[in-house]
């Protein structure tokens, strides 16, 4: 018994007004109390002839229309290199003073996070200035983002340093020895990196960022910088610790530093407590209320590593405490090299992964401006200009290059426009390169470490992502637990691999768990809605209607057809009264299936439908199809399904109902 009070609609027409909720279904129900029969003289439709009559298909081959190009030199040029588009367009009287601030104030961050992201990869800190400015000035030429600063990134530098371990045989060889090679193998991995990025351009697959899902690079990240945190301990207290490579490298990093906890320096430690409340302080405190009166930030990283080298160098703490300091930093720009091509075949994977990683990444952060800036971005362009930055750079000693979050962000805020600001801020770079550089020598590392600890606060905090992501949907938040955690315990790439599996597996379970649900007709209407979410509901004798949900391949086929058997099985609450009211000239059932809101059907989906075809047909049971897409109504008719069973085809469902209905009645007049 149904229980009929206030809250439940009176009748039909009230139902659909508070599904609907608009005018024009008010319109629609006032016209209904002033003529409730309507009858439409038009012939049923079946949607393979009613295509036939207004309209051809194209015959015209995908392949052909995709690979037809439009011949225009000026359009090739400004599609190849966006930089002639925006620079012809540049308004250099608003737009110059704008984007000079933030050149130069991003250069500012960039020299004292570039060496120390270097750090995270064994190389020289130089490197991490090199790449701020060669792959750079390619990127400004060749991307589409106008806001991202592109340059060193701590995971991207954290994953080359633990392919770069893995590869450096010999770790007891001259210092300056161990640096060529690790360095030849930085270089040879950024140039692998590039020629990945160029063949994913090349065949068009800049929709290869889709593979992976928000969910898992968030947890991905999360989990990297708790490897990039714990990289830089060992500068922190002071302590020497071993090489360690291969899955389960923190269990036995974590095990080594307490082991050797007591021979901690107590220098470095208070000087990397004192650089670390520093830079919490100016930016929990003393930023957000500079903020409030200018948009240019305090150089707070560059103040404090230029006043950490003054402190060394006047005092003489690095000898005195024996301290670890950068060391060398040569003057001038490198000399172009030759990648080291014999080890390619070494670092392949490595390489692929690291790849993807800097790819989607940094078109993540492209799209983000690039949304609330309302402009267009190229994901295949992007592969481009990424990849020739990556080449360019390997011939001057640079590692695989990314966007930077925190730099920006700053370049955005400060009021860069275009990326005339990196090409300024690669200016400046260059002045470094040339005569400053080698007055940051005397820097102690450990101060270094405390402005990659207090710059990964962000990314660490994505741990509490974990909260908001499972309310939302627990299956992204199995993926991003596995994610998170394999990254951590097992190892980076170990750790990727397996968020990736877990999300594919994700996918098949969604697949698989598609929804069959009963539908029934609206009195007076041409609407058919479920059973179980609506009250009023007219039975259609001899008809059952049923709508499919999700995609239907070869993986959940076999859960459609037994569900669906199953589902038409059960007995219908209002099948006695059906059957006693029903005309004696009903001699067959008929099985509406909706298919409007199936996504996608592969040959084994069309395979299986047949099947269940010729099982209802033996019944004694008809089957028809109803608001099939143009792509599975093609895949039906290439797997022969329409040709061997003869199974009609309606663009809705009223269509099919009223088919069904006219072979009891002979009557092709549709009723609302």
């Amino acid at each position: 018994m149904r229980n009929n009070s206030k809250s439940e609609p009176a009748d039909a027409e009230e139902l659909l007004l508070l599904r609907e909720g608009t005018t024009v279904r008010r319109q629609y129900l006032a016209m209904e109390e002033v003529n409730a029969q309507i009858n439409i003289s038009r012939k049923v439709l079946i949607q393979r002839e009613a295509v036939e009559e207004v309209d051809e298909p194209k015959k015209e081959s995908l392949l052909k229309r995709s690979i037809k190009l439009e011949c225009n030199p000026k359009e090739a040029c400004t599609s190849l290199i966006p930089a002639i588009k925006w620079l012809s367009e540049y308004n250099w009287k608003e737009w110059l003073v704008k984007d000079a601030i933030s050149g130069f104030t991003v250069a500012v961050m960039n020299i004292p996070q570039g060496m120390a992201y270097a750090l995270l990869a064994n190389v020289p800190p130089v490197v991490g200035i090199y790449m701020a400015f060669f792959p750079v000035i390619i990127y400004a030429f060749l991307g589409t983002s106008r806001h991202v600063s592109m340059g060193s990134f701590a995971v991207i530098c954290l994953m080359t340093g633990n392919t770069i371990n893995k590869h450096v045989t010999d770790h007891d060889q001259d210092p300056a020895m161990a640096q060529i090679t690790a360095l030849g193998i930085g270089s040879t991995l950024a140039f692998l990196v590039g020629m990945y990025q160029i063949i994913l351009y090349a065949l068009r697959l800049g929709i290869v960022c889709t593979l992976l899902s928000d969910t898992l690079i968030s947890g991905f990240t999360a989990g990297a910088a708790v490897h990039v945190f714990s990289s830089q301990l060992k500068d922190i207290l002071g302590i020497k610790l071993p090489v360690i490579n291969g899955p389960f490298k923190l269990v036995y990093v974590y095990t080594t530093i307490f082991e050797r906890l007591s021979t901690a320096n107590v220098a470095a430690v208070i000087i990397s407590a004192i650089t670390m409340v520093i830079l919490v302080v100016n930016n929990e405190i003393i930023k957000p209320r500079i903020a409030k009166i200018s948009r240019f930030p305090i150089p707070i990283e560059l103040i404090v590593v230029t006043s950490g080298t003054l402190v060394s160098y006047l005092g003489h703490i690095a000898e005195i405490y024996n301290l670890r300091v950068v060391g060398k930093i040569p003057k001038g720009l490198p000399p172009p090299s030759l990648p080291n091509f014999s080890i390619l075949p070494e670092i392949a994977v490595d390489g692929l992964i690291i790849s993807l990683i800097a790819y989607i990444g940094s078109l993540s952060m492209a799209l983000i401006f690039a949304n609330k800036f309302k402009y267009e971005v190229n994901a295949n362009q992007e592969l481009f200009a990424q990849g020739m930055g990556n080449i360019f750079g390997s011939f001057f000693s640079c590692l695989p290059f990314a966007a930077s979050l925190s730099r920006s962000v700053i370049q955005q805020s400060v009021g860069g426009v275009t990326q005339l600001a990196s090409l300024i801020n690669s200016s400046l770079i260059l002045i470094v390169l040339l005569w400053i550089g080698p007055l940051f020598e005397p820097l102690p590392r450990c101060i270094l470490a405390s402005l990659i600890i207090v710059a990964l606060k962000g990314v660490l905090m994505q741990a509490l992502d974990i909260f908001k992501i499972w309310k939302a949907s627990k299956i992204d938040g199995v993926i991003w637990i596995f994610t998170y955690l394999s990254v951590i315990i097992v190892e980076i790439e170990y750790g990727l691999l397996i968020g990736i599996i877990v999300s594919i597996l994700s996918l098949i379970i969604r697949g698989a768990s598609s929804r069959l649900d009963v539908l029934k007709r609206l009195p007076n209407s041409e609407l058919y809605v479920e059973v179980e979410k609506y009250s009023k509901t007219t039975d259609l004798p001899g008809i059952r209607i049923v709508r499919y949900s999700g995609c239907l391949n070869f993986v959940n086929r076999s859960f459609f057809k037994a569900k669906l058997l199953k589902l038409l099985e059960t007995n219908d609450p209002n099948e006695n009264e059906v059957n006693k009211d029903s005309s004696p000239e009903i001699l067959q059932e008929t099985i509406i299936l909706d298919f409007k809101c199936l996504t996608y059907i592969d040959p084994s989906g069309a395979e299986c439908l047949k099947s269940l075809i010729n099982e209802l047909s033996r019944e004694n049971k008809a089957l028809f199809l109803a608001g099939l897409s143009a792509d599975a109504t093609e895949t039906l008719r290439f797997c022969n399904v329409t040709k061997d069973t003869g199974v009609p085809i309606f663009p809705s469902i009223h269509d099919a109902v009223t088919f069904a209905q006219s072979k009891q009645t002979g009557v092709f007049t549709i009723r609302l």
